[in-house]
């Protein structure tokens, strides 16, 4: 495992590596890593119907909708209700079954998914070409941000879909849809310090009951209407989008920006793999979600058929009178889930960046003792709860929220199809005819995809566009202004071998020692600790066992206990020892009980006699041509801001000592 000073996510505690061993280097799980096998495969199936489909399996509650919206202008007649429905049916089969199941699912950094992995894996793919491999990883983190935008507007857009049932229950609740759905949401985001563990196990069953709603529902229509079968050939989407490009390209793009909102959601079948693992995910998706889709897609074409007038919310309208509140219940219950999936998974996501040297220390606080993929992060929670109350307040309806919803989406559903590329052809070696082929395809459609969804842009689309790049920007700007710390202090500090080597041999004027353990953290092993050098400076005094601690993340998910500590004794007088402690992105980085792996090395600490010293930098800016001042000063910000080394890696309170420093940018 090679470092990567640029990915450091503090000047005390990471030097990130970006390089991934080959997947005979470690073995498949580690202590950390969610063992799959003792759920079986019934349970981890029903667990990903709840968690991985609630989003795309809440996209019938607006979809056919927004397709015949007046900002469309497609006309709503027999012809386009089938060729509409075909095109949402083949768009399933293409993206979310061809694509994500069939092959994105393949890809797995030791079965981990979602962006930053698949990223982690285009770089190692790649890690001979240092430039290709660099923009592959500012790629990929732009990738991940508009994940932030997902989570976002799917917490709106759902409940505000399910909710606003409530119009066709009672016209005269009307006016409460927002002010309910607002109080659902508060709800929802308050209750997420508790963790998912105590509801998590009704989430598969409450989605089935949903999907097998939906399943029944569309059934019954179909069979009033069984002239909407004709939707299942695909020469019926290709007429439909013919039609629609003969009457320009803004039709046929607002039409395919409206076919999106029924493939959100796709993303989530490849980043909680990890979960779940690849084939409850691909069995979830063939034998329930898919055919309940369909099912229902295919329904509100047929009652559209036989009543145009039902368009004003074509998926109650599948329900009798008597059966719409219910309806909204289960709608609202399935929307809930479907937003709790995102945010959890924009936790996850920060996780790793954290640990990917991205963004700055924050409290990650893990809600079960049982599961390690449950963790609440307060920062994330507070700053998205602001961000969709925003976006449901601004916005007021599904409708209006359906012209922000997706461009996020399917520019990361492009960015995944270039990664993949690099996976399939540089990691798989599979033949360039048929790496390229694919890829062309997929990005093919991924344009038409992102086309669409560009021509809302100015009616909601630059929303989670904005944020996306406002978190770039940020994300971008911390891992460089890391990198330039780092190489600061590298290049102003002292040699830490030959450090050593002049006090072996220095004789005159002895150091006092103290009979202590010093753990000092760094960034750069190599060098003489700044906190060591303040220790000597103004206490002249050292500790009779000095332990230079640098902690390493790599860009995999887990590194097992057996290459958790490489620890090294230092040649000299046998007092200071070097040592480097492993850990993957979804590690939980204990640093006390990662340092009692070294015992085998010689290395024995107690922890009633050891102190841990750290260096708090604080950063000045000054123009120079490394960075944009603008930059640096946000740099500086951010650090001061950043979350305390102590909670990070989970240091004894009472055992450390901090010790400030100004470093100069």
């Amino acid at each position: 495992m090679t470092d990567s000073p640029a990915s450091a996510a503090s000047a005390t505690d990471t030097g990130a590596s970006n390089a991934i061993p080959s997947p005979g280097h470690l073995p498949a799980a580690s202590a950390g890593q969610a063992d799959h096998g003792h759920q079986g495969l019934a349970g981890l199936t029903l667990a990903a119907i709840g968690v991985v489909y609630g989003d795309i399996g809440t996209s019938p509650l607006y979809t056919i909708k927004e397709v015949f919206s007046p900002a469309t202008g497609v006309a709503l007649n027999p012809a386009n209700l089938i060729g509409a429905v075909s095109v949402i049916f083949w768009a399933l089969m293409l993206v979310v079954t061809l694509k994500y199941v069939v092959l994105i699912l393949r890809a797995d950094n030791r079965g981990e998914g979602g962006g930053l992995a698949l990223t982690a894996l285009a770089a190692h793919a790649v890690r001979r070409r240092p430039a290709l491999r660099q923009g592959l990883l500012l790629l990929g983190v732009f990738g991940a941000t508009l994940f932030y935008g997902d989570s976002v507007i799917t917490p709106a857009i759902s409940v505000l879909g399910a909710v606003e049932g409530l119009e066709i229950a009672t016209p005269a609740l009307k006016p409460y849809v927002v002010p309910i759905s607002v109080l659902v949401l508060l709800g929802l985001f308050l209750v997420q310090r508790f963790g998912t563990r105590a509801v998590g196990g009704v989430f598969g069953p409450v989605i089935v009951i949903w999907f097998a709603t939906l399943a029944v529902t569309g059934v019954l229509q179909i069979a009033r209407q069984p002239a909407i079968l004709a939707a299942l050939n695909p020469l019926a989407a290709a007429q439909f989008m013919a039609t629609l490009a003969g009457k320009g390209a803004w039709p046929l793009l607002a039409a395919i920006g409206a076919v999106v909102l029924a493939l959100t959601g796709a993303e989530a079948l490849y980043a909680d793999m990890g979960h779940f693992g690849r084939r409850p995910i691909q069995i979830a998706w063939l034998g329930l979600v898919l055919p309940a889709l369909a099912l229902n897609y295919l329904g509100q074409g047929g009652l559209l058929i036989g009543d145009p007038t039902a368009i004003e919310n074509p998926f109650f309208h599948l329900f009798s009178a008597a059966w719409v509140l219910p309806a909204v219940l289960l709608s609202t219950a399935a929307a809930v889930i479907a937003s709790q999936a995102v945010i959890s998974g924009a936790y996850s996501m920060t996780q790793q960046a954290l640990q990917l040297g991205y963004l700055p220390r924050m409290a990650v606080l893990h809600t079960s003792a049982r599961a390690v993929g449950q963790i609440y992060v307060p920062a994330v929670n507070w700053a998205l709860l602001v961000g969709v109350l925003a976006a449901t307040l601004g916005f007021g309806s599904s409708t209006a929220l359906a012209g922000a919803y997706g461009i996020a989406v399917t520019l990361t559903m492009m960015i995944t199809t270039v990664l993949t590329y690099f996976v399939v052809r540089n990691g798989w070696r599979l033949p360039a005819t048929v790496a390229v082929g694919a890829t062309t395809f997929f990005l093919l459609v991924d344009i038409a995809l992102v086309a669409g969804c560009a021509v809302k842009l100015l009616d909601g689309g630059w929303f989670p566009l904005a944020l996306g790049l406002s978190l770039f920007v940020l994300m971008s700007t911390w891992a460089t202004g890391r990198r330039l710390l780092i190489d600061r202090i590298r290049a102003d500090g002292l040699g830490l071998d030959e450090f050593v080597q002049s006090l072996s041999v220095q004789t005159d004027h002895p150091i006092h020692r103290v009979e202590r353990t010093a753990v000092y953290a760094v960034a750069d092993a190599s060098t003489v600790p700044q906190a060591m050098l303040h220790n000597l400076k103004h206490n002249q005094v050292l500790h009779a066992c000095n332990v230079v601690l640098r902690v390493q993340f790599h860009d995999v998910p887990w590194v097992p206990e057996s290459e958790r500590a490489q620890v090294q004794c230092i040649p000299g007088d046998g007092t200071f020892w070097r040592v480097t402690l492993h850990f993957g992105f979804m590690d939980t980085p204990d640093v006390p009980q990662a340092l009692a792996l070294a015992a085998p090395a010689g290395l024995a600490l107690s922890a009633f006699e050891t102190s841990y010293f750290v260096s708090r930098e604080t950063v000045v800016p000054a123009p120079s041509a490394d960075m944009a001042f603008w930059r640096e000063r946000l740099f500086a910000t951010m650090s001061r801001n950043a979350g305390s080394v102590v909670e990070f890696f989970h240091l004894p309170d009472n055992a450390v000592v901090e010790l400030g420093t100004r470093v100069q940018l």
